[in-house]
């Protein structure tokens, strides 16, 4: 039904939802449309001038006394003063209104992008999963968005209100000169309007058409950047570029058919305006002809350069018109983020007392939980996370150890059964709060664009720099760090796999939080590198909640409590050795790690070295 609304939005509704963020330049706006008025009337003066000048110079070659070259002198001097005069007021009042025009186009550009950055790190994780809000999809309906609506801003106040000020005033002066030539100019108007509407439903069908090949377009290219390794090891360039090739021709065609339409349009109403044109010299002579009262020679003139004034928003419509329909288009998408009321991360109020810290006890029972792709990853899961204990999740992929961690963390919220967190119901407690208190290590951590010290320091920005050194050589990262050229100032995204990870294990011994999530926190690590990561997560494990996921066995044996989950399902649950001595599923994935590592061969060379 949103969607239904949205595609319904016509010019009036756009110019309504742009109004909220034009507002606050009121005064610039203001002044935007004094200019705007002034440099109308100055768009009239050439008419007057021409009218009068011509009346003028055919009065005085019909002079009893013959041509008076001082009469003549003095009218093109006046002229000439009059005209220079106007185009330098002009000049400067274009300027003026552009200026300011292009000031509330810049700064409404900034305000949306501020709003929609704001209201997309305000949704839940379940938003960004969805269907259509793919990064690159994303991406591009934002920058499309505020591009279009900025354009839209600049087309208004810059560009038709000008126009269409002038053109009234055009229209005033030829009701004011005589009454039948301004109903001739007002009878092309809404001709060539209806002609423009029925241009705009034409080619509504065709700019969806075209939006959504941009999208797969923009995400295509981005999916190209981030998987070149996997493209290039495969030797599968051929392929992928075929696939845009395919897209491209896709959008090379439907942009042909909307300019095809487009140019037939503006075609048909070219040929309206010239009628106009003709009908107006074709009156004005005949009045002039029967010697009609105000009307002279110079009326042609005046009248044709008055109905020009008329016919410029006619002529300047048809790329408006253009723009705004794309702004049509590109708004659903940019205001159906802004709107999206639902996807927003729900937050409760619970927070722990000051003094107070957080025990970490977990308690999921029944729990249910799908993907908004319909990947149905817990099923009727029951479990209970002790507080300062380690408990290891472990399961073959897929098995929803992951999830587990995402719902915990309230990136998304089940569908049935309950999660409490130290006996409160964790969509009670304040997110922001939760959060503060747990840190989270990922298999393939994000590193944002800036320093290594920049990246280290976002588990806790008020963090010193010695406190930062200090998470660093916890991490085991310090000693590379220092040795590059730039040491800590280095550019973070530079960093091999390896090297990142241990800089979100920084973090997270910057931030010291009394819950730990470990997902594959060392899959990214050479053996050396997992054991020295490995005895400083054990050292901080004390006194601590944490879950840990890990494939490596070595990980996860020393956990206080083992769960063992099958298609969503928690299948085995106890001690490493109770679960073992059970067989299951917790066995065969324990041997087939032993035998895939040959403990049997690695124990024999020890001893044997020994």
């Amino acid at each position: 039904m949103e969607k239904d609304k949205e595609s319904k939005m016509g010019i009036g509704g756009l110019l309504r939802r742009l109004l909220p963020f034009v507002l606050p330049y009121r005064w610039l706006l203001v002044v935007t449309l004094v200019l705007t008025f002034v440099g109308s009337l100055m768009a009239q003066v050439n008419a007057v001038v021409l009218d009068r000048a011509v009346d003028a110079i055919n009065e005085l070659l019909h002079l009893d006394g013959g041509f008076m070259w001082g009469a003549a002198v003095r009218i093109l001097v006046t002229i000439s003063a009059v005209l220079l005069g106007k185009e330098v007021l002009s000049a400067l009042t274009t300027f003026g209104q552009r200026i300011f025009g292009e000031k509330i186009r810049i700064n409404v550009s900034r305000d949306l992008s501020l709003r929609v950055v704001d209201r997309i790190l305000q949704f839940r994780m379940a938003f960004f999963s969805q269907d259509g809000n793919e990064p690159g999809k994303l991406q591009t309906r934002i920058d499309r968005g505020i591009m279009s609506l900025s354009n839209t801003v600049k087309n208004f106040f810059i560009d038709i209100l000008p126009l269409f000020t002038s053109a009234v005033l055009a229209l005033v002066l030829m009701y004011a000169a005589n009454v039948y030539v301004g109903l001739v100019a007002t009878a092309i108007i809404p001709v060539y309007f209806w002609i423009t509407t029925v241009q705009g439903r034409r080619m509504k069908g065709w700019r969806h058409r075209v939006f959504g090949t941009h999208q797969q377009l923009s995400h295509g290219i981005l999916n190209i950047i981030e998987s070149m390794g996997v493209i290039k090891s495969f030797n599968r360039e051929r392929l992928e570029a075929a696939k845009q090739a395919t897209l491209q021709e896709q959008s090379t065609d439907q942009q042909m058919q909307t300019r095809r339409i487009s140019f037939i349009y503006e075609g048909l109403k070219t040929f309206v305006e010239q009628i106009g044109t003709v009908l107006i010299i074709i009156l004005t002579a005949y009045l002039v002809l029967v010697d009609y009262p105000g009307m002279s020679i110079g009326k042609i003139m005046y009248h044709v350069m008055l109905f020009a004034n008329v016919s410029a928003p006619i002529r300047q419509m048809h790329r408006i018109y253009d723009d705004l329909n794309d702004a049509l288009v590109y708004a659903e998408g940019f205001f159906g983020i802004l709107d999206a009321d639902e996807e927003v991360e729900e937050s409760g109020k619970w927070t722990v007392a000051g003094g107070q810290r957080v025990r970490g006890r977990f308690e999921l029972k029944n729990v249910e939980f799908t993907y908004p792709s319909g990947t149905h990853a817990i099923r009727d899961l029951t479990m209970t996370i002790e507080p300062g204990e380690t408990t290891a999740l472990v399961g073959l992929s897929g098995a929803g150890k992951s999830t587990i961690v995402n719902l915990l963390d309230k990136f998304y919220s089940p569908d049935s059964g309950s999660i409490t967190l130290d006996g409160v119901p964790l969509g009670e407690w304040d997110t922001q709060v939760l959060r503060d208190n747990i840190g989270l290590v990922l298999q393939k951590n994000h590193i944002f664009s800036g320093t290594i010290e920049e990246n280290i320091r976002y588990g806790r920005p008020d963090a010193t720099h010695d406190e930062v050194l200090e998470a660093a050589r916890k991490a085991y990262i310090y000693d590379q760090v220092i040795a590059l050229p730039e040491g800590f100032e280095s550019n973070a995204t530079q960093l091999s796999g390896g090297q990142q990870q241990r800089i979100a294990i920084a973090r997270m011994f910057l931030k010291d939080p009394p819950i730990i999530f470990l997902d594959e926190p060392t899959a990214s690590l050479d053996a050396i590198a997992t054991e020295q990561i490995k005895n400083s997560i054990d050292a901080i494990k004390q006194g601590r909640t944490v879950i840990v996921i890990s494939h490596n066995i070595g990980q996860i044996i020393d956990s206080d409590r083992i769960y063992v989950l099958d298609a969503g399902h928690c299948v085995q649950s106890g001690t490493t050795d109770e679960v073992y001595r059970q067989g299951g599923l917790y066995k065969e994935i324990f041997d087939a790690s032993a035998r895939s590592m040959n403990v049997d061969k690695i124990g024999r060379l020890r001893d044997s070295v020994s």
